[in-house]
């Protein structure tokens, strides 16, 4: 989003942090790229999906999704949100995950966000902001990856698919609707789903629901108007679904979740020190 900052050579400066705010309730997106450093996409507010050739992440408020370096990635968002985001040099986060991947932000973590963007380059490779802002790779090996990535399939026909359900998580079709729209048999699509992206294509729907029930929610949705909107016969279903996919009902998802960034509070969950140094996406 800031190819100074993106590409910047400097290793004195291990970690620039850059703001960006989109206001409006309209279509953002930027188109794949790639760039030299590592980044950090954090939503302070609203959701925001980053996309490689492989996969697909949701970045709910108060998550960020991890983008190593090199890696080629789009950012896309459907409406207003608040975007702070981390750009590491390859030789900070050399131990650090080679795939992208979903983390919640810790308390800790968001302030050295916020401090990292209030900063951005203006530091030197020996000052007292050089050694505050070190402590961001090691902190990121000690989080936990959320749950929260939807695999992309490679073949043509699912892509047709599946690009088609993304821009209508709500649509009912059942998969022999599509078998005749992209000349395959349902039978050979299935064995395609399941090979490529190691979900059924019910289960693909599901979590495609379940990253657009996020998206809702977060944007105030009642809990039986997301639920409904899914094509759920009721509210209970969908939490059932919800719970059993993440953990918690809905809103005390969102709870743990949605705090501002500049509250300073929150209820973000300290995760466990298995780190995204060793958990692949």
């Amino acid at each position: 989003m800031h190819d100074s900052l993106a590409n910047d050579e400097d290793r004195g400066r291990s970690v620039v942090g850059f703001a960006h705010d989109w206001p409006h309730n309209t279509q953002f997106g930027i188109p794949a790229h790639h760039h030299l450093r590592a980044q950090l996409v954090y939503a302070a507010e609203g959701v925001i999906r980053v996309s490689t050739s492989r996969c697909t992440w949701v970045v709910p408020p108060q998550q960020a999704v991890w983008v190593p370096p090199a890696v080629e990635h789009s950012v896309t968002a459907g409406g207003a949100f608040d975007l702070r985001t981390l750009y590491l040099h390859p030789s900070a986060v050399a131990h650090l995950s080679g795939e992208c991947c979903v983390i919640s932000v810790p308390p800790l973590l968001r302030e050295l966000i916020l401090y990292a963007v209030r900063v951005g380059r203006n530091y030197g490779p020996d000052s007292a902001e050089s050694r505050v802002l070190a402590v961001i790779p090691d902190l990121l090996g000690t989080i936990t990856p959320e749950p929260l990535q939807l695999p992309l399939p490679r073949d043509r026909r699912l892509r047709i698919i599946t690009e088609a359900l993304l821009s209508n998580p709500s649509d009912e079709h059942p998969l022999a609707h599509w078998a005749g729209r992209v000349g395959a048999s349902e039978r050979t699509l299935l064995r395609h789903f399941s090979s490529e992206t190691g979900l059924s294509y019910h289960e693909w729907r599901k979590r495609l629901r379940l990253f657009h029930a996020i998206t809702l929610l977060s944007k105030g949705n009642s809990v039986t108007a997301v639920a409904y909107e899914l094509g759920y016969e009721g509210p209970s279903a969908f939490v059932a679904m919800f719970r059993r996919e993440l953990g918690a009902p809905p809103r005390r998802y969102l709870a743990q979740h949605g705090h501002r960034a500049e509250g300073g509070g929150g209820s973000s969950r300290q995760e466990s020190a298995t780190g995204i140094s060793k958990v692949q996406a």
